[in-house]
């Protein structure tokens, strides 16, 4: 089983020529990666604070028919945090957040005890769930608890417009993350004019193993303890890119996790493990590009 901990966001998208006409999804990074894991067929647990409003509600029936468990998740009271996505010309999208006092960043310690995690062999966490406040700091230290026995991965899936530069603690992050998976928009925000090869660097010393750097379109860097592959892109006919890493991560996770490569510090994985699991990535992004929105892939799709 892997644990995703983190935020469920509602993604409302403008539609062309009505700008006060939105079409709303489930999103949110961490909810993502979960419905694409279980949707892939791992065994998956989502760690949220999940309303009671209708969002909330859309949040339990996407996250429930996709196979996820929710049996660790919290109740909670706050309503739940909306972003509203602007598309460009290749279909990335731009967010403005509407997030203050919203359920996803109020986490406490007692709401994150080490029975949540049980019996997961990895815990994937990170994007904004590590960085606002008040919830951060209980996140980390549930984060940093778990790598004593399971398997950490981080995503930063940095938001400059909801957190400051100095919010995003990787290289700190690093110290009890085991795989570091960033964009090459994170690179840009968090070390800029530093190259990708020089930046995976700077994490391995931090102590993560296995950095991953997607390139959209054209495929994703892996380096694994300073050995390092290029991955290519299938071509695919582009609707959106919303949810292609969280889509990536889960594809990267599920093929480790299906090798038996989970559950430690990836004592047992090597560079050629770790590009093909990079490659069956590349491949569940690419599908989730070619759909509206976060929707992505059930197994049986990656077999036609």
């Amino acid at each position: 089983m892997i644990a995703v901990l983190g935020e469920c966001v509602a993604d409302a998208f403008t539609s062309p020529g009505v700008p006060m006409e939105l079409r709303v999804f489930p999103g949110g990074g961490p909810a993502n990666t979960a419905v694409a894991l279980a949707r892939l067929g791992t065994p998956t647990r989502f760690l949220g604070r999940l309303s009671h409003d209708v969002f909330g509600g859309a949040f339990r029936e996407r996250l429930t028919s996709s196979g996820v468990d929710l049996s660790a998740s919290v109740e909670a009271a706050e309503p739940s945090t909306l972003a509203i996505a602007a598309l460009d010309e290749d279909g990335r999208a731009a967010y403005t957040f509407y997030a203050t006092g919203t359920a996803d960043w109020q986490w406490s310690p007692h709401e994150l005890g080490p029975e949540r995690l049980e019996p997961a062999s990895c815990l994937h966490t990170g994007s904004l769930a590590l960085v606002k406040g008040p919830g951060r700091e209980a996140v980390e230290e549930f984060a940093r608890a778990a790598a004593e026995r399971a398997t950490v991965s981080v995503d930063p899936n940095v938001r400059p417009s909801l957190a400051a530069e100095d919010d995003y603690q990787v290289a700190r992050w690093c110290a009890w993350a085991d795989i570091l998976k960033l964009s090459d928009d994170d690179l840009g925000f968090l070390l800029p004019g530093v190259p990708p090869d020089a930046a995976c660097d700077v994490y391995h010393e931090a102590g993560a193993r296995l950095v991953v750097v997607t390139r959209g379109a054209s495929g994703a860097l892996v380096s694994l303890d300073g050995e390092r592959a290029t991955v290519a892109a299938p071509k695919v006919e582009v609707a959106d890119t919303v949810g292609a890493g969280d889509a990536f991560t889960a594809g990267l996770l599920h093929d480790l996790g299906a090798k038996g490569l989970l559950g430690g510090r990836l004592d047992a994985l090597d560079l050629p493990a770790a590009v093909r699991a990079a490659e069956f990535a590349v491949r569940v992004a690419a599908l989730t590009c070619t759909v509206p929105g976060a929707d992505p892939p059930w197994a049986r799709d990656l077999t036609l």
